[in-house]
């Protein structure tokens, strides 16, 4: 995968390039510690702290996301399009899910008169059966 060497306003050092590749190509919703586990093999000297640093400027810069899970660490999801996350409670993974076509959440919950949503963070968990 080619990256650019900026992206959104930010200059891809070679540390940027690797964590965003991971995130790009995996798609696995990782946190910071998968993230540094998985880079270090193309970068043995990079330290945890510097992939948390670039995480933050992905999500400084809108290219990725972060989301959280109830009081477990941090992941990361580079899909920017709206959608919500299944995870899976058998297997740890995380699944994204898309909003049907056509589908306005005022249909769906009681928002208070004159809502403007500037995000949406919905998770459903359970099992695959």
């Amino acid at each position: 995968m080619q990256i650019p060497e900026e992206i959104s306003g930010l200059r891809m050092t070679r540390q940027r390039q690797e964590v965003y590749r991971f995130l790009m190509e995996g798609r696995s919703h990782p946190t910071a510690n998968e993230v540094f586990m998985h880079i270090k093999e193309a970068l043995p000297n990079v330290s945890l702290a510097t992939v948390y640093n670039c995480l933050e400027a992905l999500v400084q810069h809108k290219i990725v996301r972060k989301v959280n899970f109830d009081r477990e660490p941090s992941r990361y999801c580079p899909n920017l399009d709206e959608h919500g996350h299944f995870h899976d409670e058998t297997t740890g993974t995380i699944h994204d899910i898309k909003f049907k076509p056509g589908i306005n959440l005022t249909d769906l919950l009681d928002l208070p008169a004159n809502t403007v949503i500037s995000d949406i963070e919905i998770t459903l968990r359970g099992q695959l059966a």
